[in-house]
């Protein structure tokens, strides 16, 4: 489907799009008016102005990428790969995978390390990959691939982040509307990099028992894994199957039809991992990461009752259907990804007669 094509650029906080959009049975339309997005505070046991916290903005990202020239540095006789990444302004990982160096990143005095040169963000407290790949009109995708970031994507107060040579050189003569016109944003996105960054040497917070809040800005601890089996989230008529569906438009997905306020309830055991709708394509979207790899998705919520970092259970009512994003419609729009990337729900969920 056109609302699921991957790469599409979303206008974050800026009016207006000129995507393809699906509506109906494989159909496509222009988008419609988006429905406001409702939340009960009340349900979720959060007071009403923190009911739509955004999830990877919890903390501000102010522009200020340090300039690196490429070059040499000799080792000194009691230097640390820190040490090094500090002096020269690279990251430490940059560095390490530059120079072939592997854990514990064992430094010879004498030993001659390529420095790669390039802009480099320093990560603050709080502050998230997507937030800062945005503050630099960026993709996120290229930070990840740039610094070579591993699963669970949790960045590190202190840590220097490779900004890829093609966003603006100067973000700060940038209005936040230019910058967000530049910036993509996806499901893939929010899984990779929503998580606050830490401290040096602190762990990450487990996550809360059923509808009570976490703290913005807390790095939330990710099920070690899933073994169980997944459910369908709501019973209707399926609108669009997983697959290509001609002309470069792909839906990752399944559509389902349902009324609009029809419960959906969780595809298995999880932890609540986004609840928000800055995707405008999806309207108001939930993901559940399930462990091992496995996440779920649930878009074109007209409701969402469940926070970041709530632990629940397959079959727990997470929101209402409605026709958020952008469908003509009332819908499910529902994904299963395994390592980030999506696979056919109907692979992996119990067969209908």
């Amino acid at each position: 489907m056109g609302s699921y094509m991957r790469h599409i650029t979303i206008l974050i906080l800026v009016s207006g799009t000129t995507a393809c959009i699906p509506a109906g049975k494989d159909g496509y339309a222009p988008p419609p008016v988006q429905p406001q997005l409702r939340t009960d505070p009340a349900a979720l046991n959060i007071a009403p102005e923190q009911a739509l916290v955004s999830t990877w903005q919890a903390a501000p990202v102010v522009p200020r990428a340090q300039l690196v020239e490429s070059g040499t540095y000799i080792v000194r006789s009691g230097d640390t790969l820190r040490g090094i990444a500090n002096k020269t302004g690279a990251g430490s990982q940059i560095i390490a995978s530059a120079n072939g160096l592997a854990d514990p990143y064992v430094i010879h005095p004498g030993q001659r390390l390529k420095i790669i040169g390039g802009r480099y963000h320093t990560v603050a407290t709080g502050e998230t990959g997507i937030a800062i790949a945005r503050a630099y009109g960026a993709s996120w995708a290229e930070v990840v691939a740039l610094n070579a970031l591993d699963e669970p994507y949790i960045l590190r107060v202190g840590q220097k982040l490779l900004l890829p040579a093609t966003a603006p050189s100067d973000p700060a003569n940038l209005s936040i509307e230019q910058r967000a016109a530049a910036f993509d944003l996806d499901i893939d996105d929010i899984v990779t990099g929503s998580q606050p960054a830490l401290a040096e040497g602190a762990a990450v917070k487990q996550p809360s028992e059923w509808r009570k809040a976490i703290t913005p800005g807390t790095t939330i601890a990710t099920p070690a894994s899933f073994s169980g089996r997944f459910q369908w989230p709501v019973d209707g008529t399926i609108l669009s199957r997983f697959g290509s569906k001609g002309g470069g438009k792909v839906n990752d997905g399944l559509n389902i039809g349902v009324p609009k306020g029809t419960p959906i309830r969780a595809s298995a055991d999880g932890v609540v991992a986004y609840s928000g709708d800055e995707i405008g394509v999806f309207g108001g979207l939930i993901l559940i990461n399930h462990g091992s790899g496995w996440v779920t998705a649930y878009g074109h919520a007209d409701k969402l009752d469940v926070i970041r970092g709530q632990k629940i259970k397959g079959g727990d009512i997470i929101g209402r259907a409605g026709e958020s994003g952008y469908v003509q419609e009332p819908q499910l729009h529902f994904e299963i990804r395994k390592d980030r990337k999506p696979v056919d729900p109907a692979n992996h969920l119990p067969k209908r007669g």
